[in-house]
């Protein structure tokens, strides 16, 4: 016989958990939505500020097209490295592959064979040695046991002292005509490099969010000795996701000489680091468990429009270093915020 009284609710799971838990309108603005409203609110504001002290040179077409362009490079670098810091790792190496890439895709040799076969040749080296670069980053992080801010930071300094070996310190020129003009069309009014920004973005969104495989990097990120219980192949893993960060600096390598027809060890100077700001003010956790690859757009964008306003307006380089550093001072203080008030929850 039941103890409780004939005719009286009992309570549920269910019922406590709706009176204790936050209104609605909190949750939503907790989660990824509520974060990407504040990246859109952010530009909006520097997009603002540019309209107001620059005018319409700001708002043209054309410069809208021309902050896409520049956003385009570190917006490729920084999926893959969007990626790899969700799963609790960190590559510093992106920049110096991306200056390595773009030397032995302009070697002497290797554009005597684009001439005798086709410039996608051209593309197709300078993605390997991405993806080469990255392998031996993933390989010495995984299963070498090598902290990934050391190894890669070995990667960053052989890789530029490679690149500067091999062009003896030249600037090596695109010889193909046809890959030029290819980079530099443009379809729909919009430049190749925005495009392949866009394409790059939409398979890194599927890859974190509507694949296994980004369900595993988010787990690793989050709990690697739990991930590693529940069967996944977390040395393997990490291996894979420092070949993609390899991939996409080879790939914006490729970019980088559409750009610029040339290959030089100075490419990528520095791009390590304005990836991982744009990633951070994005949204990705640097402890890992949590990416986002909208967010990362959006600071990239955030990022590029900065400078442009900066540029419009004459101020010197060193107080846009200042503002991104607040940028990402700020970011940073509200992720720590954030991770503590969902730890309470």
């Amino acid at each position: 016989m039941s103890d409780s009284t004939p005719g009286a609710p009992e309570p549920t799971a269910s019922t406590s958990t709706v009176e204790t838990s936050e209104p609605a309108w909190r949750r939503v603005l907790r989660g990824p939505l509520g974060r990407n409203v504040g990246l859109v609110l952010a530009l909006v504001l520097i997009v603002a500020a540019g309209a107001v002290t620059a005018g319409n040179d700001f708002t043209s077409w054309n410069n809208a097209l021309v902050i896409l362009r520049q956003a385009s490079i570190i917006g490729v670098i920084s999926i893959g490295m969007t990626l790899v810091i969700t799963a609790g790792g960190i590559d510093l190496s992106v920049g110096s592959v991306l200056g390595l890439a773009s030397i032995v895709a302009t070697l002497d040799a290797t554009q005597a064979f684009v001439r005798e076969s086709h410039w996608v040749v051209m593309i197709i080296i300078a993605i390997a040695v991405g993806i080469t670069a990255g392998f031996i980053n993933g390989v010495v992080i995984a299963y070498g046991r090598v902290a990934a801010f050391m190894a890669t930071l070995a990667m960053l300094v052989a890789a530029r002292g490679l690149a500067e070996i091999l062009a003896e310190r030249r600037t090596l020129i695109v010889g193909s005509r046809p890959f030029i003009d290819f980079m530099n069309a443009d379809y729909i009014g919009v430049d190749v490099l925005i495009w392949i920004f866009i394409i790059v973005a939409a398979a890194g969104w599927i890859l974190l969010n509507r694949t296994t495989f980004g369900r595993r990097t988010v787990a690793i990120g989050g709990n690697r000795e739990a991930a590693r219980l529940a069967g996944i192949n977390v040395n393997r893993h990490m291996v894979w996701l420092y070949l993609i960060a390899g991939l996409t600096a080879g790939i914006a390598a490729v970019m980088m000489l559409g750009r610029t027809t040339a290959g030089t060890s100075t490419h990528g100077t520095l791009y390590e680091l304005d990836a991982i700001a744009a990633v951070v003010v994005g949204g990705t956790l640097l402890i890992g468990g949590r990416g986002t690859i909208v967010g990362t757009v959006f600071g990239v964008l955030i990022f590029a429009t900065l400078t442009n306003v900066f540029v419009q307006n004459n101020l010197p380089s060193s107080v846009q270093a200042v503002a991104k550093g607040a940028i990402i001072v700020i970011a940073v203080l509200l992720q720590q915020r954030f991770a503590r008030r969902e730890t309470r929850t």
